[in-house]
């Protein structure tokens, strides 16, 4: 289950609007989602979270290209909204040759022994092609909510149970956001 919201920068303060990603096919589409949202080309962020498992923030700032951070990119890999972040932090497109996320099976089981396998002499290299693909843990650019009140240090402490709460709390936007969770 995910759940997306646009915390957009106002002259008045943020204002908050949940969003529907079903049109939202690749990085390019969530920005210009988030741009429509601009007032006069403020600060739009797109918060992203899935369940438990992640949460991703864009920024986009006028027309400045967006910048991202995601708090687990092997956990977002695996999900189709967390996929477009992550392939765009990696410098992979869709359809690239070199890994299929998709075809690597990412079960959790990569950070141990393969489903299936004996722990006896075999060669055990299940995780290795993910590990190359995505990189463990947070990606992206930690700073991005520097000038806001969160600090990348406090970024990349937030549990992604709550860290849309507490990113919203730092803004002054909490009851903005629970309004349209």
């Amino acid at each position: 289950m995910y759940f997306a919201a646009l915390l957009a920068r106002t002259e008045d303060g943020w204002e908050a609007s949940d969003t529907e990603l079903d049109d939202v096919e690749s990085l390019s589409d969530l920005t210009d989602l988030a741009r429509e949202a601009s007032q006069d080309d403020d600060t739009v962020l797109v918060l992203l979270e899935q369940e438990d498992a992640w949460f991703g923030v864009v920024r986009v700032d006028g027309e400045d290209d967006p910048r991202l951070y995601v708090s687990d990119a092997v956990a977002a890999s695996r999900s189709s909204y967390g996929e477009i972040l992550t392939n765009e932090l990696i410098g992979r497109e869709y359809g690239d040759d070199d890994v299929d996320l998709d075809s690597l099976d990412l079960d959790g089981t990569e950070d141990g022994e393969p489903e299936g396998s004996t722990s006896g002499g075999e060669e055990s290299g299940a995780g290795t092609d993910a590990e190359e693909a995505v990189a463990t843990g947070p990606l992206g650019d930690a700073n991005l909510l520097d000038d806001l009140g969160v600090s990348d240090r406090e970024l990349r402490a937030l549990d992604p149970g709550d860290a849309l709460g507490g990113i919203a709390e730092a803004l002054g936007a909490s009851e903005l956001l629970e309004a349209v969770r």
